[in-house]
Order: structure tokens, then sequence, then C-alpha cells
């Protein structure tokens, strides 16, 4: 056991290196080109030219927003006669903000004075069968007063001590103030990106003084004319403005600003964008649709006592929201989004790696020409063997020295002298231990050895060297 964590420890010394191989399998070539192709594609397409990844961003936008509105509109009632609305009676609040208020319809409750009433026969805490279930004191809930203690036998519910008569309840069927459709919208907008030290605003810069008396926002013919007119903006949300006035609802109305400061000044304008926020376009007759609330004026009569007028108020409230981001070129950005692309070609040179190495038939033959391990003790390669022949050379001579200096001192067998006249000299005889050492070659099955010519006519046994004659 401490052996095998030893070798584990041990090895964690070993360095790997990385061994290029050209796998000639097309297969996984054209895979590994066509992922190449994507991430180029991904890098150009995408993330330069869609994305601008080349630029530098800021989404922190400091933003102010002024309106006014104007219009005038003109209701003439059985109950309340003749009426002209200006923009400081539909308006609220009239100072102007990036949230406000058009009355579009209302429901107004005259002279009421503080007093002794019946409770609202649609209130369920007002209802009553005896004076023992109006609790003298006791607000009513979602009431209009105070309980006194009686029960008002001819509505069925309980006397309260309030503002009387109590509000009336009905809904209108149609709008008093219709023809608010034609009031129009001054939306002023300034913007400002601090970090590239930009500002603009979404008014038009024109010496003309007429333009903004005469213009009205068109996506197609007034791209910059601020003003805007109400039934266009209902409109554009995809609603109808008569059926919305009725009860009212919520719009909201978006200013994008989108920069390319690469590009001249003048191609930074705002984008305008519409939407209904109380209910989707299937759910308008929803209960929770609309938008209302209720609001008094109070007057004194002249004997000083005071009275009031109480209006609930339909309509529709605008939200305008503003959003922008701006770009310019910077050398940080550009430069990591190239090595991000960079990171991504070493993804495919992993996957189609893992596709060579583990998801092939032929996976085993890769792995053992990939993975080589390299030792100091471990056998040479066939390369290597290239390197060592002119080693093996001077050992070939070596070894033939010491042969030729061991047969000299040998004793020769004594033999018949040759003829005078025979040109042929005899072989000396020498021990087997004479013979030449011979090389050991590793068998490599990639590399061949050839000997040359002058190697073999060295040999010790053929070597035409006359013998030494024995002494006498």
């Amino acid at each position: 056991m401490a052996q095998s964590w030893g070798s584990f420890f041990y090895s964690l010394l070993d360095y790997k290196t990385e061994k290029f191989m050209i796998a000639k399998n097309k297969k996984v070539g054209v895979i590994f080109r066509l992922f190449q192709l994507g991430v180029i594609g991904y890098l150009i397409g995408w993330v330069f030219l869609w994305k601008k990844g080349y630029q530098e961003r800021e989404e922190a936008i400091q933003s102010s927003v002024f309106t006014k509105l104007k219009g005038v509109a003109f209701t003439n009632s059985t109950d309340l006669g003749i009426q002209v609305w200006g923009a400081e009676d539909y308006v609220i609040p009239s100072q102007g903000d990036r949230v406000f208020f058009i009355v579009t319809n209302y429901l107004e409750t005259p002279n009421q004075r503080l007093g002794f009433c019946a409770e609202s026969q649609k209130v369920p805490d007002g209802l009553c069968s005896s004076s023992a279930d109006c609790v003298e004191g006791e607000t009513v809930t979602a009431g209009h007063g105070v309980k006194t203690g009686r029960c008002m036998n001819e509505t069925g519910t309980c006397e309260i001590h309030g503002w009387c008569p109590v509000e009336h309840s009905h809904t209108p069927s149609e709008p008093l103030l219709g023809k608010s459709e034609n009031f129009t919208i001054y939306i002023k907008n300034f913007i400002r990106f601090p970090k590239f030290d930009f500002s603009k605003s979404n008014v038009l810069s024109t010496t003309n003084k007429t333009y903004l008396k005469t213009c009205y926002y068109n996506k197609d013919h007034h791209p910059y004319c601020p003003i805007f007119r109400i039934g266009d903006v209902v409109h554009w949300t995809g609603h109808n403005f008569q059926e919305m006035a009725v009860k009212g609802g919520s719009i909201g109305v978006v200013i994008n600003w989108s920069c390319d400061l690469d590009k001249d000044y003048s191609k930074c304008n705002p984008e305008y964008s519409f939407t209904r926020l109380d209910a989707s376009k299937d759910s308008t007759n929803s209960v929770t649709s609309g938008y209302n609330f209720r609001f008094a004026r109070y007057y004194r009569d002249a004997d000083e006592r005071t009275y009031r007028s109480l209006y609930k108020v339909y309509g529709i409230r605008f939200d305008i929201m503003v959003n922008g981001q701006a770009g310019k070129f910077n050398i940080i950005p550009t430069v990591v989004n190239i090595g991000s692309g960079l990171a991504l070609m070493g993804a495919g040179v992993f996957i189609c790696d893992m596709i060579l190495l583990y998801m092939m038939s032929t996976s085993s033959f890769y792995r053992e020409r990939k993975f080589e391990p390299i030792g100091r003790n471990r056998e040479r390669r066939p390369k290597d063997m290239k390197h060592g022949r002119h080693n093996r050379h001077t050992q070939d001579g070596h070894h033939r020295k010491e042969d030729k200096s061991a047969a000299e001192e040998q004793p020769l067998t004594p033999v018949s002298s040759p003829s005078a006249h025979s040109p042929v000299r005899q072989p000396v005889a020498v021990d087997s231990s004479l013979k030449p050492h011979s090389l050991e070659t590793r068998e490599q099955p990639t590399v061949k050895l050839h000997r040359s010519p002058e190697r073999k006519a060295m040999s010790p046994v053929w070597s035409s060297t006359t013998p030494r004659s024995p002494l006498k």
C-alpha cells in the first residue's frame, strides 16, 4: 500500500507534453473543419457584427422626462349640465412628470354634507336585519361612515354618520370625455451617458419655430417629433380608445436609446414603443382591468357650512420609461472576444481527440501513436538509431582492433610451407574466440540497417595481412 502511494506521488513529478500527430481520417477532419468554420462564423457574425463585441458598453443611462398635455373637451349631461374641460381639469398631476393620468370618464356625487344616512346596499358589512347587527361606533368595512346602532328597515342597511348622500356606484357605459383621444402629449426627454460624456435630447434640432406646433409623431413620416395623439398611442398598443376610456387603463411608453458612438452624432436617436400594462388584449373585460380613483372638491355655502363634490374618475395612466445603452470601440473587449474565440477552437481539438481516441474502431491504434512514455532507461526509438550510426561504426573499429591483437598473441598451428610459385596464401587458423564480435541490432519494424561494403572488407577473418613467422 505504501509503495502504491509512493508511486502515485512520484508520478506527480512526471511532465506531460503534446505530441502532434497527423491522422489520415477524413471523417474526423471534416468534423474539425466544420467546427472551426462554426466558431469563426459565430465570432464574426454574432460577436462582432451583431453584438458589437469590439465596443466598450455603458447601460447606466441618466435621463430626465418632462410632459405637457394640451386639448379641450366639452361635456353636457343631465345631472351636471354643460362643462368645458381643460388640461388643468383632466390632467393629474398638472405639473407634468414621467407618470401622469388623463381623465376619460367620471361619476360625480354633488352636495355631500356631514350627517346621517343609510349605508349603500352594495357594501356587505352595512347590511342588517335588526339593530343588533349595527354596533354603535363601529366603522363599516369598505363603507362610507360609522354605524350609529340603528338598522334602516327601508333599505335593509345600517344607518351611518358620514358624508351624505353616499356615492352613486353605477358604472357608466360610455365615456363622458370621449373626445379626449385628440388630446396631445408633448414628451421631452434628455439623456446622458457619463462614461463617454455624451448627452442628447429627443427633440429635433431645428430653427423652424412652427415645427413643434404642427407635427405629430409618425414612425415613417415624423420619427423625431415628440408630440403624440392619445388616440394614436392607444391604437399602437392594439386596443380601441373608446372601449378603454370607459373604465380606464394603464399604458407604458418606452423610450429606448441605442447609440453607436463610433458613428455620427446625428445617428443616435430614440425609438418608441407602446404597450398596455393593466391587461392583455384578450382580458380587457376582466375585473382587474381598468384604472380609477376618487377625489373631492370642497366648498362653503352662505352659512359657512362645508360641503363637497365627490368624483370617481376613470382614465388612462401613462408610465414613461427610458432605457438605453451606448457603445464605443475599445481594444480590451476586442482582444478578450478574440481570445474567447481561440479558446473555442481548442474545444474543437478536444472533441475531435475524444472521437479519435475513444469512439472509433481503430482508437487503440491512435492511442498507441499519440501517448508515448519516455525515460532515460527506455529503448531508443527508430529515429534514435539513425543518429547512432556513427557510434556503431566507432564500436565496430574498436572490436576489430581487439580481435586482431588477440589473434597475434595465439600460437599458430604448424603447416607445410607453401610453394614459392603459389600465389594463394593459406588462411591462418585461429581459435573460435577470435571471431569478431557481432553487433546487437534491435528489431525495428520501421527502420532497416544496411552495412556498407567497406565494413565487410575489414573482417579480421579474411584479412590479407601476412602472418608473422614463429621465433626460432
